[in-house]
């Protein structure tokens, strides 16, 4: 049980300190004094979400600690337990547990040992089916929570077996899918009959082809100034050469170096020549090259930046097309363990729907007889369990949800269909009720868990309230009178302004001081008439 409560900085909250005690707890007061701050801390303190917004005005960080105390047989843990948690304005969290530093996940897992919250949310959580089978599953105690351990290990190799097959083409649809595309795409570019630097050998010549007009005017005016005089005059100036050179040794050098030029010339208007000739291009040429280059962009749309990358795609594709050819008998062996493992799956999960099946009705009797106590004496709850046989589900073969019917005469519906919002808080109080008594979670907290209701039923939410109290310590925010009168212990929550700033104080009341704030409840004022129905409803507690 939770012995101690320490809040710094978290809204409206300066520093309060509460120490609360066995039984049921209950916590009154004027709205907006700070009640669901202090529901709000706790929440904190067992790893929930916070928002930097709630760090009280001018300050950088916000702080809950607890002190829990739990005794020797439960959790195999004996003595106090202290608990903290900081937060500060940039985000940085500090967890500790009896000094040791933990992560929010694992203040988080450990908290949901000793704490549980039932907020007003809770109205809403009790409305998503998925919750349904939890609340059965709780119920059910520890011979399902072996058999669904025991299930889930071969669930999560069933699905590991699934992925692999499915990574290997075990499955005959996705293989033969896998094949066909990897065989088209191999078959493409085989035909494309693709070479090594073609690609820019094409794109020059589709150069070329753009600027053949270009091309060919000039080398007509390079061939011209070549052949009309340039060789012929170099010619002629090599024979007068030649009649010299035996003269001088000089006039034998100019005269080879004259003889280079004109060989040179030679070559280079044969070049010039055979330029122009490649220059004539047909329609077909061409239509052939752009159609070639538009196979080529295509190819690298999708298997690569270049030709060199889509022939080593081509390369990754023979070989992935060997591998699954080849995998059949890998997949044989994996397909085996699968049936294996589906049947020892089928067999538990046969085990867990019996169980399920046989506690649904025993907590729908639970349920159903705290709902006639709450004043519900014709609403009647039936929880479903349904078996697929051709599904695996996380928890089993099973789906679960409550369906209810609130008036004689009517047929059931699912619960979301049916329930008023009071009708949900006392629905909601009545499966709790029915859990407490087979869970072992030392807190429960209950924040307006009274929502909607009033009259005969408030009394008897009360006493349902009393009742788990007696194997849970219970702390409770209500506005109810019947539930203030049924406490153990009882804290007044008030806000007063000191200076400039508004502060959250809480007192534990003494027993003249309950039974002001009964009859301030009851009422809204604190007279003869509320002190004497104030000390009427405390009577019933005491008997």
């Amino acid at each position: 049980m939770i012995t101690n409560l320490h809040i710094k900085n978290i809204g409206i909250i300066d520093d309060i300190e509460i120490n609360l005690n066995k039984g049921l707890n209950v916590l009154t007061g004027e709205t907006g004094a700070g009640k669901s701050l202090i529901i709000g801390s706790l929440d904190i303190i067992s790893g929930g979400r916070f928002s930097k917004e709630m760090i009280r005005k001018g300050e950088d960080h916000s702080f809950v600690e607890i002190c829990l105390y739990v005794p020797e047989d439960e959790k195999s843990i004996d003595g106090n337990i202290i608990v903290s948690r900081e937060i500060y304005s940039n985000g940085r969290n500090m967890c500790k547990i009896n000094g040791r530093l933990v992560t929010v996940s694992e203040l988080k897992n450990f908290m949901k040992n000793y704490i549980e919250i039932h907020g007003q949310n809770d109205n809403q959580n009790i409305l998503d089916s998925r919750t349904h089978i939890q609340y059965l599953d709780n119920f059910s105690g520890k011979t399902i929570k072996t058999l669904k351990a025991e299930y889930k290990e071969k669930y999560i190799k069933y699905n590991d077996i699934k992925k692999e097959l499915k990574e290997n083409y075990g499955d005959e649809k996705e293989k033969q899918r896998k094949l066909d595309l990897l065989k088209y795409q191999l078959n493409e570019i085989d035909e494309a009959n693709l070479k090594a630097n073609e690609e820019e050998k094409l794109e020059e010549k589709r150069k070329i082809i753009q600027n053949s007009e270009k091309i060919v005017e000039n080398l007509n005016s390079v061939n011209k100034a070549l052949g009309e005089n340039t060789i012929d005059s170099i010619s002629y100036a090599v024979r007068a050469l030649e009649k010299i050179e035996g003269i001088d040794k000089k006039y034998e050098k100019c005269n080879n170096s004259l003889k280079s030029i004109y060989y040179e010339l030679q070559e280079l208007s044969r070049d010039v020549s055979i330029y122009q000739e490649e220059i004539d291009f047909d329609e077909q040429e061409r239509n052939e090259m752009e159609e070639r280059l538009d196979l080529i962009y295509s190819l690298k749309r999708k298997y690569g930046n270049n030709i060199e990358e889509i022939l080593k795609y081509k390369e990754e594709i023979s070989e992935e097309i060997n591998r699954i050819e080849n995998l059949e008998e890998y997949n044989q062996k994996l397909k085996q363990n699968l049936r294996k493992i589906e049947e020892q799956m089928n067999a538990i999960a046969k085990l867990i729907h019996n169980v399920r099946n046989q506690n649904s009705k025993a907590l729908n009797e639970k349920i159903n007889k705290t709902l006639q106590d709450l004043e519900m004496p014709n609403a009647k709850i039936n929880i479903h369990v349904d078996y697929f046989e051709n599904e695996f589900f996380e928890d089993g073969k099973n789906q679960v949800e409550i369906y209810i019917t609130t008036n004689k005469g009517e047929d059931e519906k699912p619960l979301i269909k049916i329930a008023s919002g009071g009708e949900m808080s006392r629905i909601m109080l009545a499966i709790k009720k029915a859990l407490s008594e087979a869970d072992q979670m030392p807190v429960m907290i209950f924040d307006e868990i009274d929502t909607g209701i009033s009259g005969k039923a408030a009394n008897a939410v009360a006493d349902k309230l009393s009742d788990i109290s007696k194997n849970h310590q219970v702390i409770c925010i209500s506005h109810l009178a019947s539930i203030a009168a049924n406490a153990d212990y009882n804290y007044f929550i008030s806000k007063k302004v000191v200076g400039e700033r508004t502060s959250t104080s809480i007192k534990q009341l003494n027993e003249q001081e309950t039974l002001e704030e009964i009859a301030r409840i009851s009422s809204g004022d604190i007279n003869e008439v509320s002190m004497q129905y104030a000390l009427k409803l405390r009577s019933k507690k005491a008997s």
